[in-house]
């Protein structure tokens, strides 16, 4: 497309992006622009033509939504073939099952309650996998939002939106993912409300009851318990220092047959445990080989502190069919709920005819307001603040297990995310000992509530992101005090009931 045509009137009452939305249009309409012609990136554009980029962005979304474009994942926006609305309107509903009640949460306190009681407020919690809220850049947020309800394209965002998401949202995930090489020429993305949803479309989409699912073990809570909605069987892969092994990934999928499997390669809840490179290729080359569904969840690849990336899955050699989860919750704000997805785009059309019926779509005016933060260049510098403060927090969680905790305890050390996974030495019990740490103020999750086959009594998940380093050094002193303590009565308990038993 010749840029140097497009004319834009800056003082004409039609707002800058339907304008150039109408002359790309016309051109596709006269032929101008033919079937899988090119666009120009939005970033491209918008330089060229000296607009926002999020103008450029709305006007593609105008042209995407009317079906005259199609964009690709790694690739770009192209002309589309058939000049038609996406195939997804007008489909037939999915039928949701219901869900069943959970009997124990995590309060805002950060206690452990079962029932929905929930004791007094603790102190210091180790028990959510949180960014520290301190952190929040809240004049930067109410920023952006400013900026989105002053422009034209408040009354867009406002209004009812597509099931895949908001347009310039997912045109700029399409072209962050071909900045990091994932994403193939038939991937497309669809805007979910976080994660969790994410998993839940996908359950609803590919697995029928009793199919067989390979999960890490531990496992966290949220995965487990949105399978459990689809009545599969779960299958635990174990974790260790260094994720999932393909060895074991391999004898797995062998033995189990499974229909799924779903891996949490960097930074990995709760662990904590980054899957080297040459580990990723065998698991998705046996992926490959099974025809199993692989399933990356790519939630804190980004939070990073120290050392070099790794390559996600679907970015290396042959992972076209590989499903890749990603989020604005542990980098930006959890509370906005705005995810993604990456994957085959026969697969996005179904995910998005289900969740058309769940909930039409995710929040427009949060994937905006998100939006705009991002190409504002403020998520960059936010996240340069997170990764500093992670650091601290890291290495004070570290430093704080390796002074405090009792002789023989076991802890992972990875080199980002927000949490440890903590085994203590024998015969103590995280799950008993939580009372104890509770009443002195401090809480964690005990492995019960991450296990999948197997109980590891003496584990728990010490997640850091949301405390100071201070706060962290005197919880773990604490959780420390609490530990030996236990200990002590348990040594005590023993000697008494082997004096009994010999008489």
């Amino acid at each position: 497309m010749s840029l140097a045509e497009i004319q834009l009137d800056t003082q004409a009452a039609l707002p800058l992006y339907r304008q150039l939305y109408r002359q790309i249009r016309e051109r596709i309409l006269r032929g101008e622009l033919s079937s899988g012609d090119r666009l120009p990136a939005t970033r491209d554009l918008a330089q060229q033509l000296e607009l926002n980029r999020a103008t450029v962005s709305s006007a593609y979304a105008l042209l995407e939504e009317e079906g005259l474009i199609r964009g690709h994942v790694g690739r770009g926006s192209f002309v589309a073939e058939n000049r038609v609305r996406p195939s997804w309107y007008g489909s037939e509903p999915y039928v949701s099952e219901p869900l069943p009640l959970q009997t124990g949460f995590v309060s805002q306190t950060g206690f452990v309650s079962q029932n929905g009681v929930v004791p007094a407020p603790v102190e210091i919690s180790f028990a959510t996998s949180r960014p520290h809220a301190g952190l929040f850049p809240l004049d930067e947020f109410r920023l952006s939002c400013e900026e989105v309800l002053s422009t034209e394209i408040a009354h867009t965002v406002l209004q009812l939106g597509s099931p895949l998401g908001y347009a310039p949202l997912r045109q700029y995930l399409l072209e962050e993912g071909e900045d990091r090489q994932i994403g193939r020429a038939n991937d497309d993305i669809l805007i979910t409300n976080g994660c969790q949803q994410a998993i839940d479309l996908l359950a609803r989409a590919v697995l029928s009851p009793d199919d067989t699912v390979l999960v890490e073990e531990p496992v966290y809570p949220g995965l487990k318990s949105a399978l459990a909605q689809a009545r599969v069987r779960l299958v635990g892969m174990p974790v260790g220092e260094r994720g999932v092994t393909p060895e074991d990934f391999v004898r797995l999928i062998e033995s189990e047959h499974p229909r799924m499997a779903v891996l949490t390669p960097s930074f990995q809840n709760p662990a904590g445990a980054t899957i080297p490179l040459e580990a990723r290729e065998a698991m998705l080359e046996a992926a490959l080989r099974a025809g199993v569904l692989l399933v990356e969840n790519d939630l804190y690849s980004a939070l990073r502190y120290r050392g070099e990336a790794t390559p996600a899955i679907k970015s290396l050699p042959g992972a076209d069919e590989v499903v890749l989860l990603g989020s604005f919750s542990k980098v930006a704000f959890p509370g906005l709920r705005v995810g993604w997805m990456i994957a085959p785009r026969p697969l996005i059309r179904r995910l998005a005819e289900i969740k058309q019926a769940t909930d039409l779509h995710t929040d427009q005016l949060s994937q905006a307001v998100l939006l705009r933060f991002a190409e504002s260049g403020r998520l960059a510098a936010h996240l340069r603040l997170v990764r500093k403060a992670g650091l601290a927090q890291l290495e004070a969680a570290l430093e704080g297990c390796r002074r405090h905790l009792p002789t023989g305890s076991q802890f992972t050390t990875p080199d980002g995310g927000l949490n440890l996974w903590v085994r203590l030495p024998a015969p103590l019990d995280a799950g008993v000992a939580l009372a104890a740490a509770q009443a002195r103020g401090v809480s964690y999750l005990p492995a019960r509530y991450f296990a999948v086959n197997r109980l590891e009594a003496g584990a728990f998940r010490l997640s850091f992101g949301g405390l100071t380093p201070l706060e962290i050094e005197r919880g773990i002193q604490l959780l420390g005090e609490v530990f030996e303590e236990e200990l002590a009565r348990g040594a005590r308990s023993g000697a008494a009931e082997m004096h009994t038993a010999m008489v």
